[in-house]
């Protein structure tokens, strides 16, 4: 599939999505924090939902952390309405 860079990116990965994927499905996000850990629990609490596996892993000098976040979820909508919530938080990069 070709993409189109005229077409924002939210909407291009709604279209994405839902051409394959049937809702509700498990999602897995990814993000890059800076090792604080106030933005790591910023995020955390944004996943708060007690189905979500959260796992956690600093870089090799410590100053970054992976996230990766699995978490069924019932629609595209809801991936985007999480990616822009923990877009707000500063330095996060989401993958």
């Amino acid at each position: 599939m070709n993409i189109d860079p005229s077409i924002p990116f939210y909407d291009r990965l709604r279209t994405q999505l839902n051409r394959s994927t049937f809702w509700p499905a498990p999602y897995l996000f990814k993000f890059i924090v800076p090792t604080d850990q106030e933005k790591i629990d910023q995020i955390r609490a944004l996943f708060a939902e007690k189905e979500a596996e959260i796992t956690e892993k600093k870089s090799k000098q410590g100053s970054y952390t992976s996230m990766s976040i699995r978490l069924t979820m019932p629609s595209a909508q809801s991936i985007i309405d999480k990616y822009q919530l923990v877009g707000s938080i500063e330095g996060v990069i989401s993958l």
